[in-house]
């Protein structure tokens, strides 16, 4: 039987699936629409395509790290509700993408998700993933990833929970200093290592904010100029690792810290889950008045 775009079109209506899975599960039914539909349903296409527009804004960051060749990896999974993330069947989901992403060659996440979910496993974690939301009824996502590779230093890790995540290498210095300083990553969630670090873009607009606030008070130019120039200091002491006070010893700066253990951070990554996930504000007062008037 011919493959129309309309026997599709009719398919993804009703799965919500997309057109590269529908056309696929009609070319391996001959075109019978009803077993496309049980067969999307038995490898979870269906489900997870139906629940894909719902927000996933909870989950677990997972860190997958083998010291003897100084890698790590780092992924955000994420699913509906709290209650799922604490879910057995979704941590061991999540802690196996998280050695996916360490042992595997992708460095993209779309290369991720196409891979063998365990090695000698035909199953993608992709497909795992439509699995599983088939099996527990919430929508999920592998959101991100990263890896470091080829380390320099040693890399020390940190979670805070399930819901915060931190990778730093470290060249020079011990356990202990790797170990704090991934914690004071994780509590002060810095922009960036140092100064120089932060995106030329991101600075020019501070500038530019502390331009105009400055302006307001209506001193002269010059004055206005060493205030920015004030607050451009202390912004930068804000938003880099260095900058910032130590949150074990406040009276001491990381930089500080860092030159007393003749140690160096070459990199760090922190992850929160949810973090610029815009979620649903729920009403449930106004959800129940729609439905009084609609009845």
């Amino acid at each position: 039987m011919a493959i129309t775009a309309s026997l599709v079109k009719e398919l993804r209506e009703r799965t919500g699936a997309g057109m590269m899975e529908c056309k696929k599960a009609l070319v391996q039914t001959g075109g019978d629409i009803e077993a496309a539909i049980e067969l999307m349903r038995k490898s979870g296409q269906a489900k997870a395509a139906k629940r894909a527009g719902r927000t996933a804004a909870e989950g677990v960051i997972v860190i997958a790290q083998d010291d003897a060749s100084r890698r790590a990896a780092m992924v955000e999974v994420n699913c509906e509700t709290d209650f799922v993330a604490k879910d057995e069947n979704f941590a061991t989901f999540a802690a196996a993408v998280g050695e996916r992403a360490l042992n595997g060659a992708a460095s993209e996440l779309e290369e991720l998700l196409n891979q063998p979910l365990r090695d000698g496993d035909a199953t993608t974690v992709n497909e795992a993933r439509e699995a599983l939301i088939a099996k527990i009824g919430e929508n999920m996502n592998v959101r991100r990833f990263t890896r470091f590779d080829n380390a320099q230093g040693e890399i020390y890790s940190y979670r805070h929970g399930v819901r915060i995540g931190v990778l730093v290498e470290l060249e020079g210095g011990d356990a202990t200093l790797g170990k704090d300083l991934a914690m004071h990553v994780a509590a002060s969630n810095p922009l960036c290592v140092a100064a120089e670090d932060v995106p030329a873009d991101v600075l020019a607009k501070e500038k530019e904010i502390f331009k105009a606030q400055a302006m307001e008070s209506g001193k002269p130019e010059n004055i206005i100029e060493k205030i920015v120039d004030g607050r451009v200091r202390k912004y930068l002491a804000e938003v880099t690792l260095l900058g910032q006070p130590f949150v074990k010893d406040t009276d001491t700066s990381v930089e500080k810290l860092l030159k007393k253990a003749g140690a160096r951070v070459l990199r760090f990554q922190r992850m929160e889950v949810g973090e610029g996930i815009e979620k649903k504000q729920e009403n449930f007062a106004e959800e129940v008045m729609a439905q009084v008037q609609g009845s």
